[in-house]
């Protein structure tokens, strides 16, 4: 079987992927495509966002953190899925949880913000929700996205490619603090270390998009 996985930065996406693969198996082979893939500094310069206008977080090969508008990931994508179709893919893996319009593909496609949003939903008794997103410029826009599902939500951000992991303890803190009920970590790039500091702080469930999605595709392929 093979998995394709799509990150809206550049391909390979080491600090993710590894993570993917303790839970999918050795038995599925996992391959990587980057809407950035191809693209030098400049071209991709070429791509960040203008001022108050929506973007997307992401990583470039190098582990440098960039913004990118989200008009110009949509404009990508296509060719990208495309690609990972031709070589084999069965089921496709966006890693990224922005909210994206339809995708068209003949695979199954897995869109970490559905998966994300319809889990937290799904979760009894959960009255005021915490949720930690890679940049506080994107606080406004998305916390109007969970407020239409929860109307209690504390928002924090922290960057999970240059946060450090004191920044990331006082995040946790401040979630403690709030007394959430439910922790959404609101990013591919947010990793199982992230996940465990939120835990052990907080004592509360904490929801982890990139091993939430392998442990979904996981099922499809045992099905």
């Amino acid at each position: 079987m093979k998995v394709g996985a799509l990150t809206i930065g550049q391909s390979p996406r080491t600090d993710i992927i590894s993570e993917i693969r303790d839970i999918l198996g050795s038995d599925v082979t996992i391959l990587e495509k980057g809407v950035l893939d191809g693209l030098d500094i400049s071209e991709i310069q070429k791509l960040f966002p203008g001022q108050e206008e929506p973007f997307l977080v992401t990583r470039l090969r190098d582990g440098k953190e960039v913004k990118l508008a989200e008009r110009n990931i949509i404009e990508r994508l296509p060719r990208c899925i495309s690609d990972l179709e031709k070589e084999g893919s069965e089921i496709l893996i966006l890693l990224c949880t922005g909210e994206f319009p339809e995708i068209q593909s003949s695979k199954v496609v897995l869109r970490p913000d559905r998966v994300l949003m319809n889990t937290a939903r799904c979760v009894a008794g959960c009255k005021r929700l915490g949720v930690l997103l890679p940049a506080a410029e994107q606080i406004p826009v998305l916390g109007r996205r969970w407020e239409g599902m929860y109307p209690d939500v504390v928002m924090e951000a922290v960057s999970p490619y240059t946060g450090s992991m004191e920044l990331v303890r006082e995040k946790a803190l401040k979630f403690k603090s709030a007394n959430v009920d439910l922790i959404v970590l609101d990013c591919l790039g947010f990793n199982k270390k992230t996940k465990s500091i939120f835990r052990e702080v907080t004592g509360k469930p904490v929801l982890l998009p990139r091993t939430l999605v392998a442990r979904i595709a996981r099922e499809i392929i045992e099905a």
